[in-house]
């Protein structure tokens, strides 16, 4: 019997990217993946056509986002990857796209040793849909959690927040588009860290041996950083002006193009917020400049259960209109 139209598409994009032997080249109902002392941890995000990315975006930066996102959460709870599974849902199996898709995932998943071990593709008459589900690997009982951060931990991020929030509103042609018309480098900048993001996985043993509590910054630093808080019973003050922003960033919201407020709960940004005691900020400073990443402290974390509070240059409280996004 020849191969269906699904088997076919497996085999020529997919197949070639399923390189371990545990994936068992794509032609078993699972793969296995081989046991060892430590735990293995899981995480899944799925990225959505008009939610997620644009439906003009290219296919290699799509395929990028949509690993790139499940690897961050694997970064922030300081695991090592092993490997993903894929669902995509197509309105159709175009040559082009498919082509170009799977180049880029084959690529990112070699270049972040986390290979394809299986998956499943359906069709759909709505938007396309990548889901895939991350594993990961850390030392027994080292997994950092969300609930474990302690008052007089010190609160740390990594690179620059709201990037990528304002890389959409270029494409949209909204105010950033015409804060940066005149500078054509800062403009693909944004893009580039709304389309691509920069999972943290250079920093991952770092965030095992030195944070107490850490999350990847995916809906927003203020929302994300206060369901941290809430998981840990704790509470924080935050200094807005130590919140690290990059050159572009900086001068959109010097146009007055953007505010503090929507770059800290814009979402994409794909950065590690993180606490930790002061004695491990300096060796996480010293392994981020290493690894060539931006890390500072913006904050520490106080007794209460209140929400995070976020104080303006002058040491007055900001009040928040919205902290991140919000699927619903």
């Amino acid at each position: 019997m020849s191969e269906s139209g699904e088997d076919n598409l497996i085999a020529r994009y997919f197949r070639p990217l399923a390189k371990t032997a545990g994936a068992l080249e794509l032609r078993d109902d699972a793969a296995v993946l081989a046991a060892t002392s430590g735990d293995l941890v899981v995480t899944t995000d799925a990225i959505v056509e008009g939610v997620h990315y644009l439906a003009t975006d290219p296919p290699d930066t799509i395929a990028r986002k949509a690993l790139r996102v499940n690897l961050s959460d694997l970064a922030a709870k300081g695991a090592t990857p092993v490997g993903f599974l894929l669902t995509l849902a197509l309105r159709e199996a175009g040559e082009s796209w498919l082509s170009t898709f799977a180049a880029a995932l084959g690529d990112d998943a070699d270049a972040f040793g986390c290979p394809l071990l299986g998956g499943d593709t359906v069709s759909t008459p709505g938007p396309v849909m990548i889901s895939i589900a991350a594993f990961g690997r850390v030392a027994s009982g080292r997994m950092v959690k969300r609930s474990t951060a302690r008052p007089g931990d010190l609160v740390a991020v990594t690179g620059t927040i709201g990037d990528a929030t304002l890389g959409l509103d270029v494409l949209r042609g909204g105010r950033a588009a015409a804060a940066v018309a005149a500078d054509a480098s800062a403009a693909a900048y944004l893009v580039d860290r709304y389309r691509v993001p920069r999972p943290r996985l250079s920093l991952a043993k770092a965030i095992g041996n030195c944070a107490s509590a850490a999350m990847d910054v995916s809906d927003g630093l203020a929302g994300d950083f206060a369901k941290l808080c809430a998981a840990s019973g704790v509470s924080a003050v935050i200094d807005l002006p130590k919140v690290p922003l990059s050159d572009a960033a900086r001068a959109v919201l010097a146009a007055g193009a953007t505010t503090i407020e929507a770059l800290i709960s814009g979402g994409d940004d794909y950065e590690i917020v993180c606490t930790l005691a002061e004695p491990s900020w300096n060796e996480l400073a010293k392994l981020a400049a290493g690894a060539g990443v931006p890390a500072a402290i913006i904050g520490a974390i106080v007794e209460g259960e209140a929400p995070p509070v976020f104080r303006d240059g002058s040491g007055c409280a900001v009040t928040l209109s919205r902290a991140s996004f919000s699927h619903f």
